[in-house]
C-alpha cells in the first residue's frame, strides 16, 4: 500500500486530497481481507475483491455507488500496480466491474442566477473583496474549488487576461480571464491582500485567508455556499462545482464548440464534456414544448 501511495504521489502527481481517499478506501479493503484471515495479496481472489464492494453497498453504513466505484479503483489500481511489480502472478481485480451509477445531470444556475450570486459578495471590506474575486474567478474560468485556491500571484496575467490553471495529475492549462473578474481580483490585490499578507509567512498564493495563509478549500466552499444564502438561492442547486457547471453550460448555450468547452475544463476526454450538451438540449427542449404552437400536439 505504502509503495502504492508514492507511486501515484511521486510518478502520476496525485493530489494530497487523492491520495487521502485511496488511503482510507484500501484501508477498509485491508480490513476486509484480515476479516476473511487474508494477509497476503498474494492470496487474495476475484470473490474476495467482488464481495469487498458488495460489503460496502451494504451493512449499516452502505456507501453511495460513486463511493463504492472510488473505493474499488483504489483497489483495482492497487493490484495492478503488484502485478506490474511482480508482487502477485495475476491481477484478480481487473474483471471485478464496478457498482452502476445513477445518470445524473450536473445542477447548473441560469444566467440571472449566477448574477445575484455574485452581487452576494457586498462590501469594501477585505474578506468581501477576496470573496468577489474568488467567485467571479470561478465562473469566468471553469475552474475547480482546489484550482481557484491553489493560484499564485505569477499564475495570473492580466495583460494577456489568461491565468495558468493546475488540474488534477499536475496537468496544467491555460484559461482565458473575463473582464470583471480581473477588476475584482485586481480591487482585492490592491485593498485586501497586502492586509492579509502582513498577517502571514510571505506566501506566493493568491488568496489568502485572515492569518495570511492559503485559503483552504473548505473556506472557499464555505464562501460559496455563504454568497447562495446571500443571494436566497435554493441550497440543494449549490455545489463546490456550480460555477463550474455555469461556465460549462452557458457557453454551450451560448454556442461555443463542446472540444473547446473540454479543453477549457481540462476534461482528458470529450465524453465528459458532453454531459453538458444534455443540460442545453433539456433548456433547448423546454423553449421549444412553450414556445412552439404544435409542440404538444
Amino acid at each position: 500500500m505504502d509503495a502504492f501511495l508514492a507511486h501515484l504521489a511521486v510518478e502520476r502527481g496525485s493530489s494530497p486530497n487523492t491520495l487521502r481517499s485511496y488511503g482510507t478506501d484500501l484501508d477498509r479493503y485491508v480490513a476486509h481481507l484480515q476479516d476473511r484471515g487474508i494477509d497476503d495479496l498474494g492470496a487474495v481472489r476475484e470473490s474476495d475483491v467482488g464481495d469487498f464492494v458488495v460489503a460496502l453497498r451494504s451493512g449499516e453504513a452502505p456507501l453511495a455507488a460513486s463511493s463504492a466505484a472510488r473505493a474499488l479503483a483504489a483497489v483495482r489500481g492497487l493490484h495492478r500496480f503488484a502485478t506490474r511489480d511482480g508482487l502477485v502472478p495475476v491481477d484478480v481485480a481487473r474483471s471485478v466491474a464496478p457498482p452502476a451509477l445513477p445518470k445524473r445531470l450536473p445542477k447548473s444556475l441560469s444566467v440571472d442566477d449566477v448574477e445575484q450570486l455574485l452581487a452576494g459578495c457586498v462590501g469594501d471590506g477585505p474578506t468581501a473583496l477576496r470573496d468577489r474575486a474568488l467567485l467571479e474567478l470561478l465562473y469566468s474560468t471553469g475552474a475547480r474549488i482546489s484550482e481557484a485556491i491553489g493560484l499564485d500571484l505569477d499564475d495570473l496575467d492580466p495583460g494577456s487576461r489568461t491565468v495558468l490553471l493546475r488540474g488534477k495529475g499536475g496537468k496544467q492549462r491555460i484559461v482565458p480571464v473575463g473582464r470583471p473578474a480581473l477588476a475584482a481580483v485586481d480591487a482585492y490585490l490592491v485593498r485586501a491582500r497586502p492586509g492579509f499578507a502582513t498577517k502571514g509567512r510571505g506566501t506566493p498564493a493568491l488568496l489568502l485567508n485572515a492569518r495570511g495563509a492559503r485559503l483552504s478549500r473548505q473556506s472557499a466552499w464555505h464562501v460559496l455556499r455563504a454568497a447562495a444564502d446571500a443571494a436566497g438561492l435554493d441550497p440543494s442547486v449549490v455545489s463546490p462545482h456550480t460555477l463550474r457547471h455555469c461556465f460549462a453550460t452557458h457557453l454551450l448555450a451560448g454556442g461555443a464548440d463542446v472540444r473547446v468547452v473540454q479543453e477549457l475544463l481540462g476534461h482528458a476526454s470529450v465524453t465528459t464534456t458532453q454531459i453538458y450538451t444534455h443540460v442545453t438540449v433539456d433548456a433547448l427542449r423546454e423553449v421549444y414544448a412553450t414556445a412552439h404552437p404544435r409542440a404538444r400536439g
